[in-house]
């Protein structure tokens, strides 16, 4: 997942301004207009486009600060008590030396860091807004970043050093809140139409830009060098050491726009592959970084004519993979009074293949059935077809519920294992809308032809936050990894909650006589579980691979584990080669580690530099 889903890329004071602007046109058709048209006026003359200084000379941003102040109520968003573990923790004031370890780490387990993002909101949590203008919310996957990190180091002798940290990702929006010490940006993504089109234009007038830069999706590497990102604007360098954020990475200056949140390696070349989504013509670019990190080889407009919230690309040898679903920003559609964002069911979904330095008009195009996929497993080429595995749902957990709605009613009708509908296990009831299963589609570049299937039955569970080797991204894999879902705890909550993990065998076909499995089905995969203790669920699993490891699966899923009955915090280090027996280490953690995203493993020779991550760790430890 990511944080505010809606990037724009305008910027007035914090940042320099951007070519691409809102087409404020749209609101010139609307009832809207009238009491927009002075704004209008404004930001469509060309010196507040470019001469930033003088535009802040002619508008008092105190007046400004002011009418919020008066005219806009912040209110928190309310937690139920199921979503207790999603309230924000302080930072720590320094790292801590892990001090219980519950077995033991493997020998040949690589000395490198675990870290995982997620939302960690300032000021106590989400905010709403209330105003003569109506509601305004925040959706539920936003709150500014949060980084925890656990440090792995191996002496001479074989004793393990096991470290904890954490930290916010101080973004240029994080530390102008933190200066002003109240909560400023106005929520401008679902409520009211008016209020907020409000917020969006009054957060572009006092700050430059619509939009807080979260930060809070995931952590990736690059030429050695480490980021954290969510999509709704550039990433943020990160001191894997201190956690300190460094600044944007907008790659010399060549990026100016947002950044997925999962961009990915290209087989062979090490080059990046990344795409940028905005509300507004170019809805979707596609770039390709050079591998040293240091500029833009290709980068190229896919010419769509709606705005997909395109969560991650995925690429093979020679192509990128896009995923062009009904899940869309349209700011069209918020002026005449309906949502922001939005699942439309009955909308057209379709795969893109393009060539890795092709043009909009090399890409090829298969319609596919509507879907909502999130995320990619991996995608690869096999023979005459691009092969695409994702974890697949017919609804999307984006926006979410309304935070004033009655117990999240939504959510719990459509998120419920069961049995298929009809004979074929394509079909779903509405009771499984949020049901996300692996699923294929096998796309042929010749014929133009497409196959697509669920990998796993609706009597599984479903799954989502899949994870691989990193090895084989863009090529044929024989395993995957991903989180279970556990329906009634996540239909209490609003939201996903993960009550174990699962392993996919795409060359096997499922097992038969397991508890989960009772008749083998023609075509489905093998699926193997690691299940956790009742009441404990997990958070941003990474797989590690072994050093020196002959086979794709040799290695460990890592993952941060809350216990809830005993209210203990965990990371679990899990043996893929014996994937359903009990993890070989559980590190328990100072601290709290609320839900989150996505993590990762980051191998690292820490030995000479602990004492970056815990100043005097010499004399403390002696």
């Amino acid at each position: 997942m990511a944080s505010s889903y809606v990037p724009f890329q305008v910027h007035c004071s914090l940042q320099k301004p951007s070519s691409t602007l809102p087409n404020f046109d749209l609101f010139k058709t609307t009832h809207l207009s009238s009491s927009f048209k002075p704004f209008l006026r404004e930001l469509q003359q060309p010196a507040f486009r470019v001469d930033i200084p003088k535009a802040i000379k002619n508008t008092s941003i105190k007046l400004l600060d002011a009418f919020v102040d008066s005219a806009f109520q912040f209110v928190d968003y309310p937690l139920d008590p199921f979503q207790t573990n999603s309230a924000p923790v302080d930072e720590l004031r320094e790292a801590a030396i892990v001090t219980i370890i519950d077995g033991q780490i493997p020998s040949d387990f690589p000395d490198g860091v675990y870290i995982r993002n997620g939302p960690n909101p300032l000021f106590g949590g989400l905010k709403s807004t209330k105003s003569l203008f109506g509601r305004s919310s925040p959706i539920w996957v936003e709150g500014e970043g949060m980084l925890h990190a656990l440090y792995f180091s191996k002496d001479n002798n074989g004793s393990w050093t096991v470290i904890y940290n954490n930290r916010h990702v101080e973004t240029e929006t994080f530390k102008l809140e933190k200066q002003r010490n109240k909560p400023s940006f106005l929520p401008a993504v679902e409520g009211d139409s008016l209020a907020v089109l409000s917020a969006y234009l009054l957060n572009l007038l006092r700050f430059g830009k619509p939009y807080k830069n979260t930060s809070n999706t995931n952590v990736f590497e690059h030429s050695g060098k480490f980021y954290s990102s969510s999509e709704n604007d550039l990433p943020q360098e990160i001191d894997i050491f201190t956690l300190e954020a460094l600044g944007d990475w907008d790659v010399n200056g060549a990026w100016n726009r947002s950044f997925t949140a999962h961009p990915k390696r290209a087989p062979g070349t090490g080059e990046l592959v990344t795409m940028g989504i905005q509300a507004t013509k170019p809805f979707v670019e596609v770039g390709v970084i050079s591998a040293d990190g240091k500029k833009i080889v290709h980068k190229m407009d896919l010419k769509l004519d709606r705005c997909p919230l395109c969560h991650e690309i995925g690429v093979t040898n020679s192509y990128n993979v896009i995923m062009d679903c009904p899940l869309t920003v349209d700011i069209d559609r918020l002026v005449h009074g309906d949502q922001l964002i939005k699942y439309e069911r009955q909308g057209y979904a379709r795969i893109g293949i393009m060539p890795r330095y092709g043009d909009a008009d090399s890409i090829k195009w298969f319609k596919v059935k509507p879907n909502c996929t999130f995320h990619i497993i991996n995608s690869f080429e096999d023979g005459d077809e691009v092969v695409v595995w994702g974890s697949r749902a017919l609804a999307s957990v984006i926006p979410g519920y309304d935070s004033d709605s009655e117990k999240f009613k939504w959510f719990p009708s459509k998120f419920r294992p069961g049995e298929p509908i009809e004979e074929s296990f394509d079909a779903i009831s509405e009771d499984q809308l949020l049901f996300h299963r692996p699923y294929e589609w096998r796309l042929n570049m010749q014929t133009g032809d497409v196959k697509e299937r669920n990998l796993t039955g609706p009597n599984h569970f479903p799954m989502e936050f899949p994870m691989i080797n990193g090895a084989f991204t863009g090529v044929k894999n024989k395993y995957g990894y991903i989180q279970v879902c556990h329906c009634e705890s996540s239909s209490a909550k609003g939201m996903g909650r993960f009550s174990g993990l699962a392993k996919l065998y795409f060359d096997e076909q499922q097992n038969t006589g397991t508890s989960w499995d009772e008749n083998r089905v023609e075509g489905l995969i093998k699926v193997e579980y690691h299940m956790f203790e009742e009441n404990t669920y997990c958070t941003g699993a990474a797989f590690v691979p072994k050093e020196g490891g002959v086979e794709e699966d040799d290695g460990w899923i890592i993952t941060f584990v809350h216990h809830e009955n005993a209210n203990v915090y965990q990371a679990h280090i899990i043996d893929t080669k014996n994937f359903s027996s009990k993890a070989v280490a559980k590190i328990t953690i100072p601290g709290r580690v609320p839900d989150g995203f996505h993590g990762a493993f980051m191998p690292i020779q820490l030995q000479n530099r602990i004492n970056r991550i815990v100043p005097n760790f010499d004399s403390r430890t002696r």
